[in-house]
């Protein structure tokens, strides 16, 4: 499990948006409370060895107290009295984030310590486990403060290009909806083109023509990438929750929900059949970090995040280990920062438990890679 102790002092720096650019975001404060004290994140001894740690317990947070009101006093949690995250983009420094709310539309900036400053806001359709579900950094985010994004409307399921000062702008349009599956996931490859996961929209064999149930692989403007004839990468996905590249090894992965089983999926060009890794149990993968010698997927209905420890060849052996268990309680979108820390974000008001103070964004410091399998 999760020794909690003291990293020190914050980093230094935070993202400018300076008056005098006329691309700049504009932001509107939101009052949502104000937290205090640097966050507790060191890694315990042995923490890189396989194995189900079970429930670990509420002795895993870093306050001492419950939530009262928007007030946590835990030092990992960067922000409260959210709405259910549906996905989230740590900016440059590492210090501040962009973060989705699923069923509203909204874009908030939050840095630990700061009210969280509203950037814009998603016109979204959540039905359908749908809403505004994905959210990455332009891959030229420090020239042009890009940002793209995955949503539903009530026509269909889109990726949109956010501008400080500009309403959203579709990217790539006509993804199919449909009454369940509507939920999406968007990333950056290595080579800078937008990587996007895309519900099968209820359809239990959507066609090979269909955007629904596909890995697509474009570029900025929402053509099929370079040297690439479709916008297709990979099909077979159901209900993904997350999709992630290991820029080292530069294999990319996504969560995906099946109707017997969760899966984690190596993508690569064509079908994808035979998943990395099975959840029988079902406990609601969604978002997804990988580094090297290690994949982290959070949980939702297992409330936890579910440590895996890939071969350079890709493959598992062993059980993966699950930390954090009922600490924070559902959890859904994850995102590396830049200072190596991974950012979650709860969903409890989607079906869980909130405590006062949810839904929350945590900063912690991820499991080491391992670098091999172990049985």
């Amino acid at each position: 499990m999760f020794a909690v102790g003291v990293l020190g002092a914050l980093l230094a720096g935070c993202a400018t948006f300076p008056d005098d650019n006329p691309r700049d975001w504009t932001e509107k404060t939101e009052g949502q409370g104000e937290l205090g004290g640097p966050p507790s994140v060191q890694q315990p001894p042995g923490a890189g060895e396989q194995g189900d740690s079970g429930d670990t317990g509420s002795e895993q947070r870093g306050g001492d107290a419950e939530p009262t009101g928007c007030v946590d006093s835990d030092p990992q949690v960067v922000a409260t009295c959210l709405n259910p995250i549906g996905a989230i983009a740590v900016l440059p420094d590492g210090q501040s984030a962009l973060v989705a709310e699923r069923t509203t539309g909204r874009v908030l900036r939050v840095r630990r310590g700061l009210d969280p400053v509203l950037v814009t806001t998603v016109p979204v359709d959540a039905d359908g486990g749908g809403g505004l579900t994905g959210l990455v950094l332009s891959p030229t985010y420090d020239e042009d403060q890009l940002v793209y994004a995955y949503a539903t409307t009530p026509e269909d399921n889109r990726v949109l290009r956010l501008a400080p000062n500009e309403p959203p702008k579709p990217v790539l349009t006509g993804i199919p909806r449909g009454p369940s599956g509507n939920r999406g996931a968007i990333a950056v490859d290595v080579d800078r083109s937008l990587l996007v996961a895309t519900g099968a929209a209820g359809d239990p064999a959507p066609g090979a023509a269909s955007l629904a149930g596909k890995v697509l692989k474009i570029d900025t403007l929402g053509r099929p990438s370079t040297g690439n004839a479709s916008a297709v990468l990979s099909s077979g996905l159901r209900a993904p929750g997350g999709i992630c590249v290991d820029p080292a090894t530069q294999s990319v992965w996504v969560t995906d929900r099946t109707s017997t089983q969760d899966v984690l999926q190596r993508v690569t060009p064509g079908a994808l059949t035979t998943p990395a890794w099975t959840w029988p149990d079902r406990p609601g993968v969604a978002g997804c970090m990988a580094q090297p010698g290690v994949i982290v997927v959070t949980l939702t209905g297992g409330a936890a995040i579910s440590v895996l420890r890939p071969a350079p060849d890709g493959t598992f052996t062993g059980k993966p280990e699950t930390m954090l268990s009922g600490v924070y309680g559902r959890l859904g979108a994850a995102a590396p920062a830049s200072d190596g820390l991974l950012w979650l974000g709860t969903v409890n008001k989607d079906g869980g438990k909130p405590v006062p103070s949810d839904d929350r964004v945590i900063r912690i410091q991820p499991p080491s890679g391992g670098g091999e399998s172990r049985s």
